[in-house]
């Protein structure tokens, strides 16, 4: 049976001037403008068709602080539709908080690096369907990966980044995805730093790799600058979900013309 592919909107949450929630849309991982408030996007988004929605909390690891949960709960009153939050989750405890803040799904990217064995515990604890994990990939052009991929006629390889994307691990993502998997993680969530926010079009190589190599669901994120890159990622990277930020939020395309685009050209959608 063909899987219905997932339309996925993100916020990238962090906190104002004056300490109050706001959305922030940048160009790799840096320059980040304003967007919106949290609260009124989601409600949008849910009445505009999503599939789903992630709520990242985009300083709480780099600070060292927890996600706001508050405004989480804010979030999930909303919608109804799977929420999936991340940032900030470094313990079994965040999670179960997440969880009952009103996430459907977790997504943890520094906490798992830095503990795989939170990726287990989470899983035994919660269900492999809770446990979404984040990886913030890096193009590499040295010998010290594990799995290379051909790109623009160079050899390169994927590095694990955390703290929103400001430390490198000389982690191989590829690697850490089959691990993730075997440890119980639900659901592979593949940000790609090089193309982040420039709508370029989604990392393929990045992304087909992940999928490649794991059976786990794939969402890809990154680089979306219309309905022709949801298409590409569905058909030549394999991936199970298209994320996008830039091109809902400014209205440049709404997710109903995004699903129709697929529908016409045989991508399985749900309309």
């Amino acid at each position: 049976m063909t899987l219905t592919k997932r339309i996925i909107p993100c916020i990238d949450v962090d906190l104002d001037e004056d300490g109050n929630a706001a959305v922030y849309t940048g160009v790799n991982f840096e320059n980040l403008e304003y967007t919106g408030d949290p609260v009124e996007m989601a409600r949008r988004y849910n009445e505009a068709g999503a599939d789903e929605f992630v709520f990242l909390d985009i300083t709480a690891s780099a600070d060292g602080r927890e996600t706001m949960l508050s405004v989480v709960e804010d979030v999930a009153d909303e919608i109804f539709i799977p929420l999936t939050v991340g940032g900030g989750i470094r313990t079994k405890a965040d999670i179960k908080e997440t969880l009952r803040a009103g996430a459907d799904k977790v997504s943890i990217n520094s906490g798992a690096i830095a503990n795989p064995d939170l990726v287990t515990e989470g899983a035994d604890a919660f269900g492999s369907q809770c446990i979404v994990i984040s990886v913030d990939a890096k193009r590499r052009y040295d010998e010290q990966g594990e799995h290379y991929v051909e790109v623009d006629g160079e050899s390169c390889w994927f590095e694990c980044t955390v703290k929103g994307g400001r430390e490198g691990t000389d982690l191989d993502v590829v690697e850490w995805a089959a691990e993730a998997e075997s440890r119980g993680a639900g659901e592979l969530f593949v940000n790609s730093i090089d193309a982040d926010g420039t709508k370029d079009g989604y990392d393929i190589p990045l992304t087909k790799a992940v999928c490649d190599a794991v059976d786990t669901p794939v969402i890809a994120s990154s680089g979306c600058g219309g309905p022709e890159d949801m298409y590409e990622v569905f058909t030549e990277a394999g991936a199970d979900a298209g994320l996008a930020a830039s091109i809902f939020h400014f209205g440049e395309y709404s997710i109903r013309e995004v699903k129709e685009y697929l529908d016409d050209r045989d991508v399985p959608i749900r309309l």
